[in-house]
């Protein structure tokens, strides 16, 4: 219980001093007009309040995956706290944070012109394209996700097959119509469902007395069912990504930037947001080392059921919060990765107008962009789920990597303290890559080659930015 008291600390402490420090080298100028009122067009672009703003990013970048990653990552043990904690707080709120502020600097852009701007042409092309593929695999994530939790918890006629085909309905909707008609009115009240349904659950666990391991000595090594398979590097670094650093996060704060109403705000929506969702990533890893009795027992329970934390999350809420809590709270984590998965939609129409060029006022505009993506969305479901996580969570991560590396760039033109963006690329340079060379769905090779090669490619890159400081800055 300790260590999970820590873990809360090092997320406040994180958000009341660290968060301002980043803050000094994001070029905030409180006078400057945002996009919200220079670029306001009634469907993507308006000011909105910025209560409204914080719940809707919070909720946006939420999704499954401080939840179902949460769970999953708990599989290693206490060592999650450890990268939950410092990677919400030097990653992940960081990553948010100017991915926000640089799209408010550039007219509310995509994050995908964004790091062409300050990455190359070449780079904004594969993005382009990287980028679009991520959103269509969150959005079926965040499909299928959800319809297997209602089907579990509706009559029997209501099947899988029934939710997918309702909740692309609501995605068009969702996508299509102005952000302040469902998505302003309806994702406040989520965000704060999601908030208090994590409140409520850690409330409930130490209230029934259950013991919430703690990390020492004894406690910080691979708990994981399968730990050679799965090493503790790169493997938590992925599988635990919204609760601690996410590439899909930087798709969603432009759609924020395009609505904040004054760029001081920034602290408390882009980095607030990401320590929120801290917070609810490292409650859901504590209820689920202690609910089954530990952490080997949680092993068993996952190993038993195929990994799906799905029936981890259905088993926690009704046992916590009785039969009724228990679906408030089902409901409250199928609307999570609903309304992220409605955004990914969104912010795919964006990336493609943005590059095109494409005016997003006339509906028919949104329309011929839109129902494309649907389509393709719809022929992802048909691939087994597992494969479709797989692959979104290694794209997620990267993308949050190349993220990263833009930001140092931006830092480095801007003459700031670039090493609060450079340290971080560098570390998820380091997990992507030596991911792709170990993990089954890469290149399946042994340890003994993965490291040195996912360290001898961190190193190039570090010596590339130094090269490209001496030949341009110096």
């Amino acid at each position: 219980m300790i260590t999970f008291f820590i873990g809360l600390l090092v997320l406040l402490l994180g958000y009341l001093f660290y968060s301002k420090f980043v803050e000094r080298f994001a070029d905030v100028d409180p006078a400057r007009k945002t996009p919200a009122y220079t670029m306001e067009d009634g469907v993507d672009y308006m000011p909105l309040p910025t209560w409204k703003i914080f719940l809707i990013q919070f909720l946006n970048i939420a999704g499954l995956g401080p939840i179902f990653g949460a769970v999953a990552g708990a599989m290693w043990g206490p060592v999650a706290f450890i990268w939950i904690a410092l990677g919400s707080v030097f990653a992940g709120a960081t990553h948010d944070f100017f991915s926000g502020m640089l799209s408010v600097k550039h007219n509310g852009l995509s994050i995908t012109e964004i790091v062409g701007i300050y990455m190359g042409n070449a780079t904004k092309q594969f993005m382009r394209g990287f980028t679009v593929i991520l959103m269509m695999l969150v959005g079926v994530v965040f499909i299928m996700g959800p319809a297997k939790i209602l089907s579990g918890i509706t009559p029997d006629f209501a099947s899988v097959t029934f939710w997918t085909w309702i909740i692309f309905a609501y995605y068009l909707l969702a996508t299509m119509l102005p952000i302040d008609k469902i998505i302003g009115r309806i994702y406040p009240v989520f965000g704060l469902s999601l908030l208090f349904m994590a409140v409520g659950l850690i409330t409930a666990l130490f209230i029934k007395g259950y013991h919430i391991p703690e990390l020492n000595l004894a406690n910080l090594h691979n708990f994981h069912t399968n730990s050679d398979k799965f090493p503790i590097f790169p493997m938590l670094f992925i599988t635990i990504a919204c609760g601690a650093i996410s590439g899909f996060h930087s798709t969603q704060s432009p759609l924020m930037a395009r609505c904040i109403k004054n760029e001081k705000h920034g602290r408390p929506v882009f980095y607030g947001a990401m320590i929120s969702e801290g917070v609810v990533a490292l409650i859901w890893a504590a209820i689920s080392m202690s609910f089954f009795g530990g952490i080997r027992e949680l092993n068993d329970v996952m190993v038993a059921n195929n990994e799906n934390a799905a029936f981890i999350v259905n088993e926690i809420s009704n046992s916590l919060l009785g039969t009724f809590g228990g679906v408030l709270a089902l409901l409250g984590v199928v609307a999570a990765p609903i309304t992220s998965g409605d955004t990914a939609f969104r912010s795919a129409r964006l990336i493609v107008s943005d590059f095109l060029k494409f005016n997003q006022g006339p509906i028919k505009n949104r329309l011929f962009i839109s129902i494309p993506l649907f389509v393709i969305a719809f022929l992802l479901t048909q691939i087994h789920f597992g494969i479709i996580w797989r692959y979104f969570a290694w794209s997620n991560q990267t993308l949050a990597m190349i993220v990263l590396w833009a930001i140092s760039v931006f830092l480095l033109q801007e003459k700031k303290l670039y090493w609060i963006a450079l340290i971080p690329a560098l570390f998820m340079t380091a997990v992507t890559t030596t991911y792709l060379m170990l993990a089954p769905e890469g290149f399946s090779l042994p340890k003994e080659v993965s490291y040195p090669a996912g360290l001898a490619i961190t190193l190039m890159a570090f010596i590339g930015f130094f090269v490209y400081k001496r030949k341009y800055f110096s």
